[in-house]
């Protein structure tokens, strides 16, 4: 099994090199070094995450124009779609990852259209399965779990209208009753239904979390960390805003409501078991406790008062029948 893996090594490795010289003599310059580019933060041969100056050079690629974000991001899938090696396919995406979260808007904006075009699972990889040895098809669910947390990541920056990284987002800490005043009971329900689907995709985690072990798992784990964080900020904000206005809430709102926080509380678990306690945010499920017994206890108010109402109009109407 070994002399396997190290033969697949090698040959990746050849096969990067053969790649790379074949694009520097492509007759297209331009997008032959933007490929140059992807090829070598996407490499074969070593398990650890892309160094932080591949993917600096990713990241620039949005800087000159519109033109070139756009091969940037069609070499990047042509790269993770073309791939059976589960350790490029994490690349691939962790440098997607790292777009979203880093890079500058023409570039973010190129990766939505794929978003827009593809659908939910735009990025193809429900299927992936790297079937070399028993890591590997470990190794594939990894890939899998985390293209599928990358798809609701930008998810959720469509439902809430920026991404989580963005100055925008972090402009409403502090600010949020200003910011959420003027807002929908529905579209504070929308946005806390793409967060909480967010979280429920990080705590639908594969089983195999000794492969932290490895630096390159290690940093995607830690990277989805910070994302989470900012999504529980995100719940956080809402739960209290909607807490705030719950008598106004229709009976399908309740409903709707209720049934977000009991996802989102079935996700802790695996949530827990993936970051072992950290990002615990004891407030967050505080709150979505109290809220939630709260919401209960006013549902059962209301379901008695229509109970009342029945009653009244029942004997209503038989004193004027009689």
């Amino acid at each position: 099994m070994g002399y396997r893996k190290n033969l697949r090594i090698v040959c990746g490795n050849l096969k990067d090199k053969g790649s790379l010289i074949k694009t520097v003599l492509s007759s297209k310059p331009h997008k032959s070094a933007v490929r140059c580019v992807i090829l070598r933060a996407t490499t074969h041969g070593s398990s650890s995450p892309p160094s932080n100056h591949r993917i600096a050079a990713v990241i620039s690629l949005g800087l000159e124009s519109k033109t070139e974000a756009c091969s940037c991001i069609q070499a990047l899938m042509d790269r993770l779609h073309s791939t059976s090696n589960a350790l490029v396919a994490l690349k691939c995406l962790y440098t997607i990852h790292n777009i979203i979260g880093k890079g500058f808007f023409i570039l973010k904006d190129q990766l939505s259209m794929y978003e827009y075009f593809g659908g939910r699972n735009f990025l193809k990889l429900l299927t992936f399965r790297d079937d070399l040895d028993p890591e590997t098809r470990e190794m594939s669910k990894w890939v899998r779990w985390y293209a599928a947390i990358l798809e609701q990541n930008l998810l959720v920056s469509k439902v809430l209208g920026c991404h989580l990284y963005s100055k925008r987002a972090k402009n409403v800490i502090g600010k949020e009753k200003d910011n959420f005043s003027s807002s929908l009971n529905s579209d504070l329900l929308n946005d806390i239904d793409a967060l909480v689907e967010f979280a429920c995709q990080v705590g639908d985690l594969p089983d195999s979390l000794h492969l932290q072990r490895k630096s390159l798992v290690y940093e995607i784990v830690r990277s989805v960390g910070e994302d989470y964080r900012l999504v529980q900020r995100e719940i956080a904000t809402r739960v209290a805003e909607l807490e705030a206005r719950m008598m106004s809430l229709s009976s399908s709102e309740w409903t709707r409501f209720l049934n977000s926080l009991t996802k989102f509380e079935d996700c802790k678990e695996g949530i827990s078991l993936l970051f072992r306690n950290r990002n615990r945010n004891d407030e967050l499920w505080d709150l979505v406790k109290e809220t939630k017994a709260k919401l209960v206890a006013v549902m059962k108010d209301r379901g008695n008062d229509g109970k009342r109402t029945l009653v009244v109009r029942f004997l209503q109407q038989t004193s004027r029948a009689s």
